[in-house]
């Protein structure tokens, strides 16, 4: 039976441990303490993902992620009126430490209990919030089942990432020309001000109701009295739409050109990758029949959902596998009022138990 109060402890003692993305050391190191002393053999692979170890046929996987975004250091959870919050100085940690606390719980609760189940490997990656780096670079030959559910879902665990966008990152450099901005401005090529009317006449925010795109970070300049020579930026645009992808990726073509075109004296370069593609799922999906009748089996219906985020899931979908994201009680993810309903973590605990029970495998 799953222990709610060890469940909220493990979790909010993951929580006060840092790990920022590529900080993710003492996290790893944590975690496979834990997970071998529920008996499991655990591995770090060449990147610092940690995957258990099973030699059974087909095991089901249950994976989660062990990174946090900023600000994520020196984390202080409470618990009041049945949610885990932070000291709102800080985001909470939920986003994916409420997954991985449901596995752990999960595991804890079957050795409690002496209970029969299905072999399952758990992986826990790295990298996931800065572009599903730790996914990408799994050892993919440690996993020897073909049926992933992933937790990192927003909101409680029934309900389901049923599309996920594919989403491109762009870095874009300017070199104007440097100049003293008191004495002789005329001289000088404000990378700064190429950069800003780039940034302007690009698309931002919600663009349609598949599409987003935003500019993350800008930087540039050494001194106030000095015409900058130059500035970067950084954006990113993600849609659930294949079309709209290509004609974005065209249109911030475009855009550069124009200002290639209008600034002749200036260098202008991009750097464009995609990090994750996009993937639709059904209700007649394998997994995501499995998935729906434990939860209608626990008495939650099931809540099929698009999102506009990606997760571990793009990846191992893209790589062949099948896989599914599931809710993991975490609300308000990437904000200082980010929180976590105790009763929908339990729930989230109960779900992952009852997914390696024999029942999850007819």
């Amino acid at each position: 039976m799953i222990n709610t109060q060890r469940l909220v402890d493990t979790f909010c003692e993951i929580v006060q441990i840092d790990s920022v993305s590529r900080e993710e050391d003492a996290i790893a190191k944590d975690l496979t303490y834990r997970l071998k002393d529920l008996g499991l053999d655990v591995v770090e692979d060449k990147f610092g993902n940690l995957v258990t170890i099973q030699k059974e046929v087909n095991p089901l996987i249950l994976s989660a992620h062990m990174d946090t975004v900023e600000p994520g250091r020196g984390i202080k959870p409470k618990v009041v009126d049945g949610r885990i919050v932070s000291d709102g100085t800080t985001i909470l940690g939920g986003d994916c430490k409420a997954g991985v606390a449901s596995i752990l719980e999960a595991i804890a609760s079957l050795r409690d209990d002496n209970t029969e189940h299905i072999p399952f490997q758990v992986v826990f990656t790295r990298g996931e919030e800065i572009g599903l780096i730790g996914a990408a670079h799994l050892d993919f030959d440690l996993l020897h089942g073909q049926n992933i559910v992933v937790f990192d879902g927003n909101g409680p665990v029934n309900t389901i990432t049923s599309m996920s966008p594919t989403s491109v990152h762009f870095d874009v450099k300017v070199v104007g020309r440097a100049a003293h901005a008191g004495v002789e401005p005329e001289k000088g090529l404000s990378a700064i001000r190429i950069a800003a009317d780039i940034i302007m006449r690009l698309p931002q925010g919600r663009l349609d109701p598949e599409t987003t795109m935003n500019i993350g970070k800008i930087s540039g300049g050494l001194v106030r009295n000095a015409v900058p020579a130059e500035a970067e930026f950084a954006g990113e645009f993600r849609s659930r739409n294949a079309e709209t992808v290509e004609l974005l990726k065209l249109q911030v073509s475009s855009i550069l050109e124009h200002a290639r075109d209008t600034y002749k004296d200036a260098k202008i370069e991009q750097d464009a990758e995609v990090m994750f593609k996009m993937y639709q799922l059904d209700s007649e999906d394998p997994i995501v029949k499995m998935v729906s009748s434990i939860m209608n089996t626990m008495g939650l219906n099931p809540n099929p959902r698009p999102s506009g985020g990606g997760t571990d899931a793009n990846i191992f979908i893209d790589k062949g596998f099948n896989a599914v994201v599931v809710g993991m009680a975490t609300n308000a993810m990437h904000t200082v009022n980010e929180y976590v309903i105790v009763d929908e973590l339990r729930d989230a605990a109960t779900f992952c138990e009852h997914l390696v029970k024999p029942v999850a495998s007819k």
